[in-house]
């Protein structure tokens, strides 16, 4: 195996942050600035800073219906999804050595995708978990189908190479995809709720939706922060992660229900948006290196930043017609998958 390169772009961590949290705040102004009508970014801070800090404004109060109830919530939910599968992506790669894995390849989001078809189309509502029933559901499917990848792998090669791993993944998300599709076929009246949501949209989804997302973004996103110098030393393999005082199969196991809770919650909320998981830490690794105490944060940051400036222009490409937003994650995600596997076969398969 070749050594691993360490050659990044941006070897200052201070730099990639700024440059980080630079990202996000435009694209938090922009998404909420633009649209049929145009909101200065003056307006927003004040609109933002009224009902946040409590601060005096005087604004059309249109203006501020707009601002806070329709696009900065949208806005929110966009940056939260792409952070959360963002991150799940970085910690799937780090945990399994291997660039090509994200939530989308390894079957994740197609097994929260199940569960959440599965609630809209039976109308399943769990008494004690009322509007969390969706989140809820998808998160359990989202955990069942990656150790149900897993255990396939390993009945496979027991070794479960990285490779068997991932086209056991692509093997579960066509199954699931062929099963949901049966059941859009068997659907009646709720045909279109169920076509809109599979296409992947943040449309429409105010602070409730917001409030579905965060417990879970909370939960997944600081497990996964925390476990960063463990997945640094799994990343140079178990053996020797274990020789550093790891235990590796509870920190694996951490890892991949934190991914799949995460991926469970965005799919419930927004339906399957594809590759956000893979070209996002791709792109942050290349920019600060392998280091997951840097590659974690910074992929949630970018993630949601992305993500936003997906849903905007999914929204105004060809307005006042609306594109699904997966379609232009797919745009972008499909080409840079295709890359990182001519990289892969010209350096001899080594990430």
């Amino acid at each position: 195996m070749r050594k691993r390169s360490t050659r990044t772009f941006l070897p200052n961590k201070k730099t990639a942050y700024a440059f980080a949290v630079l990202f996000l705040t435009a694209a938090v102004f922009i998404g909420t600035a633009v649209g049929t009508i145009h909101v200065p970014f003056r307006q927003i801070a004040a609109i933002l800073a009224h009902h946040i800090i409590g601060t005096a404004v005087q604004v059309d109060p249109s203006i501020d219906n707009i601002v806070w109830e329709i696009r900065f919530p949208r806005v929110v939910l966009a940056g939260l999804i792409g952070a959360s599968l963002a991150v799940a992506g970085a910690a799937f790669q780090g945990l399994l050595r291997n660039p090509l894995a994200d939530p989308y390849t390894l079957g994740v989001s197609s097994g929260a995708s199940v569960g959440a078809v599965l609630v809209l189309f039976f109308h399943v509502s769990i008494p004690f978990l009322g509007g969390f029933t969706l989140p809820v559901v998808s998160v359990v499917t989202a955990v069942l189908t990656i150790f149900g990848v897993l255990l396939f792998a390993q009945a496979i090669e027991r070794s479960m190479k990285l490779e068997t791993i991932i086209l056991t993944g692509i093997i579960f998300s066509s199954f699931l995809g062929s099963f949901i599709s049966l059941m859009i076929a068997l659907t009646g009246e709720e045909l279109r709720q169920i076509i809109n949501w599979l296409l992947g949209s943040v449309s429409m989804r105010g602070w409730p939706y917001v409030q579905l997302m965060l417990p879970f973004f909370i939960g997944g996103s600081l497990l996964l922060l925390f476990l960063a110098p463990e997945l640094n030393a799994m990343s140079f393999g178990e053996e020797k992660a274990k020789h550093l005082g790891v235990n590796v199969q509870r920190k694996k196991m951490m890892v991949l229900i934190a991914g799949s809770v995460l991926t469970g919650a965005a799919v419930a909320v927004s339906g399957t948006i594809g590759f956000v998981g893979l070209v996002i830490p791709h792109f942050v690794r290349l920019l600060i290196g392998p280091d997951h105490r840097h590659l974690l944060p910074l992929s949630m940051i970018a993630g949601g930043g992305f993500l936003i400036i997906a849903d905007l222009t999914a929204r105004t490409i060809i307005s006042p017609t609306e594109l699904p937003i997966g379609v232009i994650t797919s745009i972008v995600g499909a080409p840079v998958f295709a890359l990182i596997l001519l990289n892969r076969k010209r350096k001899g398969g080594v990430a």
